[in-house]
């Protein structure tokens, strides 16, 4: 049986709408990915904090979810953090409309592949980075924010090792709001807060 892991890498979050509290808004955003990732059949969940954000962690987290504390807030941190696990996948926590089914698809290819991404829609970043364990050597320390999939296929010793897999959008700035779909279930915390300080 393949063990699975999906984490939530609990990174900062450098904006908030207007009239949001920012550590409330990075509570909720944290608190709906962290319930949807409850929710995954056939695949554990985990956190990935540094050790200044671990009050997040125990914030949103269920009762039986395993916390790690990394250095700083990367895919290769949390990846390296791990034991036990044939696969991981590395998300970020700024998207609490996600689709359960997206992380399906980041996962499946690693079955025949050794990395695979998800970009965010509409860019730039990624959504979440999965790899096989041990994690190659060649993989490249990453900034959710910033890389691409190019980035990774440049350092793989053949560009098929890495797959590109559906992507989704994160919450990263006003322009974002207008993706959240109301129809999704789930994201309560997010919507609870949006739905309080719309004027």
């Amino acid at each position: 049986m393949v063990r699975r892991v999906v984490v939530a890498l609990l990174g900062p979050v450098v904006w908030s709408p207007p009239g949001v509290e920012p550590t409330q808004w990075r509570t909720a955003l944290a608190e709906d990915v962290v319930d949807l990732f409850a929710t995954l059949a056939e695949v554990e969940s985990a956190l990935a904090v540094t050790p200044a954000d671990r009050w997040l962690a125990d914030a949103v987290r269920w009762p039986d979810t395993p916390v790690y504390e990394v250095p700083e807030p990367t895919v290769t941190a949390a990846l390296a953090a791990l034991d036990g696990y044939d696969q991981a996948a590395v998300v970020a926590a700024d998207a609490p409309d996600l689709p359960g089914l997206v992380l399906g698809k980041l996962l499946r290819p690693l079955t025949s592949r050794p990395v695979a991404v998800a970009p965010v829609e509409g860019g730039p970043g990624l959504l979440g980075v999965a790899s096989r364990l041990p994690v190659p050597g060649w993989l490249p320390a990453l900034d959710l924010d910033v890389a691409g999939p190019a980035d990774l296929r440049r350092a793989a010793p053949a560009p098929a090792d890495v797959a590109v897999t559906p992507g989704w959008h994160r919450l990263r700035g006003p322009a974002d709001l207008a993706a959240l779909d109301p129809a999704v279930e789930g994201w309560e915390a997010t919507r609870a807060l949006l739905s309080g300080h719309r004027t």
